[in-house]
């Protein structure tokens, strides 16, 4: 009895110690997620985000033409992004596709803020309340026809035009700057833009 009553006393001691133990670790790790995430919103080594830059020009929708693979995205075709110029200076994302497997569209609504002047094309983009990723328009078209984007590193890259298809030597020439970058090109998937969006 003495014995159990020592060992259930030790564990109801423990437990607060346990606890702060616990809620310390939670603390670290998200102080260290939102450190990581501050990092990230600046150009990777070697990428250096176009300027001058000019938003008005840049806002409006784009289709998604190729993209390195990630969660957030597999298997989505018919992805596009339109970004809308706010007053405060910030930006509106939206981001659509129509995932195969569910057989709807998904929406994602973001918001992004330039890293520095807005005359240079390096952002940061939040899905998701306070964490921020990079995104840097590292080659964009005079025209403002099609754009290159990377994220915080080269691991996350896209290619993005005002129409659902360019011509095979633009898009040669541009897979070549994303691979002189650190791109790995033979990795990238081609969006496929067969479905009409609803919402367009």
């Amino acid at each position: 009895m003495h014995i159990a009553a020592r060992t259930a006393s030790s564990a109801r001691s423990s437990r607060p110690r346990r606890h702060r133990l616990a809620l310390r670790a939670l603390l670290l790790a998200g102080t260290a997620l939102l450190l990581a995430g501050c990092a990230s919103t600046r150009p990777p080594p070697g990428v250096t985000a176009v300027t001058p830059f000019d938003v008005q020009r840049y806002q409006g929708r784009w289709y998604e033409l190729a993209r390195l693979d990630h969660g957030f995205e597999r298997g989505m075709t018919a992805v596009s992004a339109t970004y809308t110029a706010q007053a405060d200076g910030s930006v509106r994302v939206v981001n659509r596709g129509y995932d195969p497997v569910s057989g709807q569209w998904r929406e994602a609504v973001g918001k992004a803020l330039f890293t520095g002047a807005p005359t240079t094309a390096s952002l940061k983009v939040s899905f998701f309340g306070p964490f921020y990723g990079g995104y840097h328009v590292a080659a964009l078209d005079p025209d403002y026809r099609w754009a290159l984007v990377i994220g915080p590193d080269t691991g996350y890259a896209w290619i993005l035009a005002r129409d659902k298809h360019i011509a095979p030597a633009q898009q040669n020439a541009i897979v070549a700057q994303a691979r002189a970058l650190g791109v790995d090109t033979a990795a990238l998937i081609w969006v496929t833009h067969e479905r009409q969006d609803p919402a367009h």
